[in-house]
């Protein structure tokens, strides 16, 4: 059986948002906290933390999947992620020379190694892509919008989307996408 939508439309719609928000933010603050011990030497503590993090990067999907929060059908999805992540390339490295610019070289030098794992994340995406769903999407007659913070396509009319739609990947709202020229 399926886990996607159970609670979408459901009195624990709410009580199932609230979780995914609460458990992507515990991921957050544990890698955080991983990164400072072990910048402190505290590898075990660091290693416990990542675990912790990892724990709840799924609970956020479970609850993120009760609510439908990415289609069933999630290609399409995996399509924008790719533009997304190859997009999040450039865009990290350009925010690394500002970094650079303001005179902190040492974590320029660590975001110029995600933007290179950016790239690296949407090669994997497409390969999958290659591999699953080997078809291309036919675009044509469609519109296509771009996430102005992260590069993230969203294919067909985003008008009907509801008001409250937020980018799949960075959460900013639907008014921040552009028509695709």
């Amino acid at each position: 059986m399926s886990m996607h939508g159970l609670t979408k439309g459901t009195p624990l719609e709410q009580l199932s948002e609230m979780m995914a928000k609460a458990e992507a933010n515990g991921t957050m603050m544990y890698y955080a906290l991983a990164r400072l011990a072990k910048e402190q030497g505290l590898d075990d503590a660091s290693k416990t933390f990542i675990e912790a993090a990892n724990q709840e990067a799924v609970h956020a999907g479970f609850y993120a999947t009760l609510n439908a929060k990415v289609p069933q059908d999630f290609w399409t999805l995996v399509r924008g992620c790719m533009a997304a992540e190859y997009a999040g390339e450039k865009n990290i490295k350009g925010f690394a020379d500002k970094f650079r610019e303001a005179g902190l070289s040492e974590a320029a030098d660590e975001m110029e190694i995600f933007a290179k794992q950016e790239g690296h994340h949407g090669e994997i995406l497409e390969a999958l892509l290659k591999k699953y769903k080997p078809e291309t999407l036919d675009v044509a007659g469609k519109k296509i919008y771009v996430c102005g913070c992260c590069g993230f396509e969203y294919i067909g009319d985003l008008d009907a989307e509801p008001e409250d739609y937020v980018c799949p990947i960075c959460g900013m709202q639907k008014k921040v996408f552009k028509l695709k020229a």
